[in-house]
C-alpha cells in the first residue's frame, strides 16, 4: 500500500459527526486523524458527504443472491424456501461460484460493505465427491472477495446431518465432511491471507450432532478464530432439539462448549428467558439479519433484551433479498417499533455500531470497524446531497444514514486506503450488474 491523504468533509468517529477531517493513510492504515481542517490540503483525496468506518456484513450466503426475485411467487415457509435454494446448490461449480460470488461481493462493495462474513457450506461436488482440492470452493470464494477489493472471513461450516440422528438428504452430501474430525482435517489446510482470515461455523444443532460440537468449537477456540451458528431461527428446530436431547438448542451449545466472546449466533429468534441469560452471560454475540429474517416469515428476534444481557450485536444481509446494511440497522430499529408499539430502541450511532465496529469484531477484524489511528483505512462515504439524503443538518448524519439513506447512496468505498468504489463505481468490477446477470444465468442454465 503507498502512503495518501484522504479529506472527509464529514466523518462519523463513533459519538459524533466532526466536519473537516484528514486522514494520513500508509501500509493500509490509518496514521493520523485531523479534525478542524475545513478545506483539503493539497493533494488530498476529497470524501464528499458522511464517511463511516466501512460497513461489515457479518452473515452472507453468497449463492443465494441467485434466488432474488425468483422465491417471490406463491406463498409458503422457510421450509419450501430450502428446497428452492437446494436446487441453485445442486448446480454450483468452483467456476460457477466464483463468478457469482465476485459479482456479489462487488454489489457489497458499492453498498459500503468492506468486510464480507461468508457462512460456507458448499465444500463437495453433488453426490458428495471430494474436488481435487478439498477446499475448492472455499478458495473460489476467498478468490472472488479479493477480486471484488473487500476483505473476507471464510466461516467454514460444519454440516453432517439432516436433523436429529438423520442422515443428510441427498442435496446435503455435499456439504458434509462425514464427521466433525473430517472437517477440522479439511479446515486445517486452509490460509489466511492479507485479504481473508479463517474461522469456523457450526450450521445448526440439526447439522452437527451433539457429541461432535465441542470438536468444531476446539479447532475454533486453538486457532483463537470466529465460531458462527444459526441459532433458534426456526420453531421447528427448537421442537426437534427439545425433543431429542430434553434442552433448547441454546443450552445443548452452552453445554458442549460452544459459547462465548469469539462466537456469535445468527438469527437468535425464538429464545427462552434462560437463553438469553446464556447468551449474554457468555458474551456470545448476536448476528441480526432482518430483512432475510422478514422475506423468510422467521419472526423478531429479542435483539433488545440480547444486548442488555451483554449479547454484542451484528448485522448480515444472508440470503440477499437485498444488500444494504444501512436497510438492515433501520430494520432491526423499526421492526422492534411494530413489535412494541414504542420508538427509540437504539440511537443512531449504536446501530452504526453494529453495522461496523462489532461487526468487525464478530468476524475477527478487531483492527477495523473505526476511524482512528491504527485502524484499518477502511470507510464508507454516504452521499449527502441526493434526493434521499438532502435537508437535514450535517451534524444529523449518522440519524440520515440510518434512518434514511440506503445502499444507492453510498458515494464510495476505500478498502486498506484503497478506492474500490469511487463515485458510484466500481473500479475493479467494470460493470457490477452484467456480471450479476451472467452469473445468476449461468446457473440458470
Amino acid at each position: 500500500m503507498t502512503k495518501g491523504t484522504y479529506w472527509l468533509e464529514h466523518a462519523w468517529l463513533g459519538t459524533h459527526v466532526e466536519p473537516g477531517v484528514t486522514l494520513e493513510v500508509a501500509d493500509g492504515r490509518i496514521g493520523a486523524v485531523r479534525t478542524g481542517t475545513p478545506a483539503p490540503p493539497p493533494g488530498a483525496e476529497v470524501l464528499r458527504g458522511l464517511t463511516l468506518p466501512g460497513l461489515a456484513n457479518a452473515h452472507s450466503h453468497a449463492f443465494h443472491r441467485a434466488l432474488r426475485g425468483t422465491v417471490q411467487v406463491g406463498s409458503g415457509t422457510f421450509w419450501t424456501w430450502r428446497e428452492v435454494m437446494y436446487s441453485v446448490a445442486d448446480r454450483l461449480t468452483p467456476e460457477t461460484y466464483h463468478a457469482l460470488a465476485r459479482a456479489v461481493y462487488a454489489e457489497m462493495a458499492l453498498a459500503g460493505i468492506t468486510c464480507v462474513g461468508e457462512f460456507h457450506y458448499v465444500h463437495h461436488a453433488p453426490g458428495g465427491t471430494p474436488y481435487a482440492d478439498p477446499n475448492a470452493m472455499g478458495e473460489a470464494l476467498i478468490a472472488a472477495a479479493a477480486e471484488a477489493g473487500i476483505r473476507i472471513t471464510l466461516l467454514d461450516t460444519c454440516y453432517l446431518s439432516s436433523g436429529f440422528g438423520e442422515a443428510p438428504n441427498p442435496h446435503q452430501l455435499r456439504f458434509s465432511d462425514g464427521s466433525a474430525e473430517a472437517w477440522a482435517a479439511r479446515c486445517a489446510a486452509l490460509e489466511e491471507r492479507d485479504h481473508a482470515r479463517i474461522g469456523a461455523a457450526i450450521h445448526s444443532v440439526r447439522a452437527v450432532p451433539a457429541a461432535q460440537l465441542a470438536t468444531v468449537a476446539g479447532w475454533a477456540q486453538e486457532r483463537r478464530a470466529p465460531l458462527h451458528v444459526h441459532l433458534s431461527e426456526q420453531t421447528a428446530e427448537n421442537d426437534a432439539c427439545l425433543a431429542a436431547h430434553g434442552r433448547t438448542p441454546t443450552r445443548l451449545l452452552a453445554d458442549h462448549g460452544v459459547l462465548g466472546p469469539r462466537t456469535t449466533g445468527v438469527h437468535n429468534t425464538h429464545l427462552t428467558d434462560e437463553d438469553i441469560a446464556l447468551l449474554g452471560g457468555s458474551g456470545t454475540g448476536t448476528c441480526m439479519c432482518p430483512t432475510t429474517e422478514r422475506d423468510l416469515a422467521d419472526g423478531i428476534g429479542p435483539a433488545v433484551a440480547l444486548q442488555r444481557a451483554g449479547s454484542p450485536l451484528s448485522l448480515g444481509s444472508d440470503s440477499h433479498a437485498v444488500i444494504d446494511l444501512l436497510e438492515e440497522a433501520r430494520a432491526m430499529e423499526l421492526d422492534e417499533r411494530l413489535r412494541t408499539r414504542t420508538r427509540g430502541h437504539w440511537t443512531a450511532a449504536a446501530l452504526l455500531r453494529a453495522a461496523t465496529a462489532d461487526g468487525h469484531a464478530a468476524l475477527g477484524w478487531d483492527e477495523a470497524g473505526r476511524i482512528e489511528p491504527g485502524a484499518l483505512a477502511d470507510l464508507t462515504t454516504i452521499a449527502l446531497d441526493t434526493v434521499r439524503t438532502a435537508g437535514p443538518l450535517p451534524r444529523l448524519g449518522a440519524e440520515t444514514a440510518v434512518f434514511a439513506a440506503g445502499a444507492a447512496d453510498v458515494r464510495h468505498t476505500v478498502v486498506g486506503g484503497r478506492h474500490v468504489v469511487r463515485d458510484g463505481a466500481h473500479t475493479l468490477v467494470p460493470d457490477v450488474p452484467q456480471a450479476l446477470a451472467r452469473a445468476v444465468d449461468a446457473l440458470r442454465a
